[in-house]
């Protein structure tokens, strides 16, 4: 899918940390892929968020909705078919969407992916 290769690509050239994929087909409605990715601070979170709203943006007409860009803490961004959340590395081990989801996951901040 192009738009979740790109995605990728915005967040590896943002230095985003242990980014993981996971596929929703068949577990869920709200999307087919959910990227979760941490920064290693609130600048950097922002950064990333403004980063893919940037790429979505030339990738299409639709528009990103996006929650939690001000504390920059988790922050949410709907693209649609895919869903991106970008975690302070506290956060995410405390949220940890990865085992929520069901994938089988050890806590990829601790982990290092």
């Amino acid at each position: 899918m192009a738009l979740l290769k790109l995605i990728e690509t915005a967040l590896a050239d943002g230095q985003a940390e242990a980014p993981v994929v996971i596929d929703l087909r068949g577990k869920s409605s709200i999307a087919d892929y959910m990227l979760i990715a941490s920064g290693r601070s609130q600048r950097q979170i922002a950064a990333l968020a403004e980063r893919l709203i940037e790429a979505f943006g030339a990738f299409g007409p639709r528009r990103a909705s996006v929650e939690g860009l001000p504390h920059s803490d988790w922050v949410l961004i709907d693209l649609g078919d895919i869903v991106v959340h970008l975690f302070r590395p506290e956060s995410r081990t405390r949220y940890n969407l990865e085992k929520m989801w069901g994938e089988d996951f050890a806590d990829p901040v601790a982990s290092g992916r």
